[in-house]
């Protein structure tokens, strides 16, 4: 099989690739529901998930519906999300999708992109993760690793996370943006690093445009550029 020369020639061997290597991809944040995690996606700007993985709980047993989260003291808020930062402004945000949530949706996560979007502290790609995760609807969520691989692999030359999302979204079948999306970033995080790319672990450096030559002597590539599990 020859390279794949075309944005979606390259995005659709993209996909083949990594759900081979990331068969098991999830959502790294715990929830049980989709308000869990809506608040956790909120609690998960400028954080890491394992930070809102520690956090969750108690706030998840203080609060444990869009109800109780509605009517709750915003310095009791503050107190239990403070280590996440940006607490005063998270506090906010999560009540007041708690607030949204109980007085325009009966309580429930909607799953309307154009409803999710008008709950405060949501945006496309918090909406796009509890579509795609929580209630098994296309969404493609774009972050900063999907975004830099996205660009690296040459799918695409847009900045604008809504251009990219809308670019990958035409090559890509929609049961798979949401995959998809989990597998960019665990390449992301694992290999395709921001600062020190590690492309002679990647299984995707034979046809990427921005790889740099891997070492035949490496023990980690197999023949294709395969990564071995370890």
């Amino acid at each position: 099989m020859g390279k794949p020369r075309t944005p979606r020639g390259r995005a659709l061997e993209t996909m083949r690739r990594l759900a081979e290597e990331y068969p098991d991809a999830s959502c790294a944040l715990h929830h049980e529901n989709p308000y869990q995690l809506l608040a956790a996606t909120i609690l998960s700007a400028q954080c890491t998930d394992a930070r809102v993985n520690m956090v969750t709980p108690r706030l998840f047993a203080r609060y444990p519906e869009p109800h109780d989260l509605a009517h709750a003291d915003p310095a009791e808020v503050e107190e239990i999300i403070r280590s996440t930062g940006f607490y005063k402004n998270k506090a906010r945000s999560l009540i007041g999708m708690a607030e949204a949530l109980v007085d325009r949706f009966g309580g429930e996560v909607p799953s309307d992109m154009e409803d999710l979007t008008t709950i405060p502290g949501v945006g496309r790609k918090t909406a796009n993760v509890v579509r795609s995760v929580a209630l098994g609807l296309p969404g493609l969520p774009v972050d900063t690793h999907v975004s830099r691989l996205s660009r690296r692999l040459g799918l695409t030359e847009q900045t604008d996370p809504v251009k990219i999302e809308e670019e990958l979204c035409r090559y890509l079948p929609p049961g798979e943006w949401g995959p998809f999306s989990l597998r960019l970033i665990l390449h992301g995080r694992q290999v395709c690093l921001a600062r020190s790319p590690r492309c002679e672990l990647c299984v995707l450096a034979d046809f990427c445009p921005s790889a740099r030559t891997a070492s035949p002597a490496s023990p980690h590539v197999k023949k294709g550029g395969r990564v071995k599990n370890s």
